[in-house]
């Protein structure tokens, strides 16, 4: 029989004007060739849907949005330059990193995704790189949205590291709040020529959580390091959905 597929979970984004669900399909793509099975999760952030449906996941990716968590969950007020807030998407995402967390699930976090997850762990955001960052590079690099625009430093040692083989890589950017500090179990594992993290990961044993700002679902079938980025992740939700299997 062929090897079974890892269900992956993957959040809708909310259009607030239509309030309809959407997701850009080049996530379900580089997942499902990864070998994974993508599965798109409504924004409804209640506990028992949440529970419900993890039960049946192998891991969770948390895909960028087109706007801003909400300062308020990390105790800070709005700043002149806050884009819009998704009071359903920070929640639901919220009660997945939860559950993940409960169960060592492997989890991907992209873009807005990397910010959630470092919130969810008790770290802060810059709301607004432009006006807060001294001599910031351009992080909102614009169309054609998959071309690498600017360079990212990667921690020796680390995923994103091993994974390139290299000690920096070009990645493209999209993005206009960055992480401020880290939170708890989170490692900055690259950054960018103006100082921001641009990717994490967890820092205890056998436990795959990475974030990374740029988005790797964007050109992935002609740039290896982002298809080894869903490999491994892919690989880490099918050797979890294994081991529960067995449980």
């Amino acid at each position: 029989m062929p090897e079974r597929r890892p269900l992956i979970g993957i959040t809708l984004r909310q259009e607030l004007e239509t309030e309809r669900f959407y997701l850009a399909r080049f996530y379900s793509e580089a997942v499902e060739a990864a070998g994974g099975a993508p599965l798109h999760v409504p924004l409804i952030p209640r506990r028992e849907f949440i529970e419900a449906l993890v039960g049946r996941l192998g891991g969770v990716l948390l895909p960028g949005s087109d706007s801003d968590v909400d300062p308020q969950l990390y105790g800070r007020e709005p700043q002149r330059r806050l884009g819009s807030v998704h009071p359903l998407r920070d929640a639901t995402d919220l009660l997945l990193l939860e559950a993940c967390e409960e169960r060592r699930m492997p989890l991907l976090a992209i873009c807005y995704g990397m910010q959630i997850l470092n919130v969810s762990r008790g770290g802060t955001l810059i709301q607004d790189i432009a006006s807060e960052v001294p001599k910031a590079l351009k992080h909102e690099q614009g169309a054609p949205r998959a071309r690498p625009s600017h360079r990212v430093k990667l921690r020796a040692g680390s995923l994103p590291a091993r994974l390139s083989g290299v000690e920096s890589v070009l990645v493209n950017s999209h993005h206009h709040q960055a992480l401020e500090v880290t939170g708890r179990d989170l490692q900055a594992t690259a950054w960018s020529a103006d100082g921001l993290v641009e990717a994490v990961e967890d820092t205890r044993q056998g436990r795959f959580a990475v974030g990374v700002q740029w988005h790797p679902e964007l050109g992935w079938e002609g740039d290896e390091f982002s298809r080894a980025l869903f490999d491994s992740f892919v690989r880490a939700s099918g050797e979890f959905a294994s081991d529960k299997a067995r449980d």
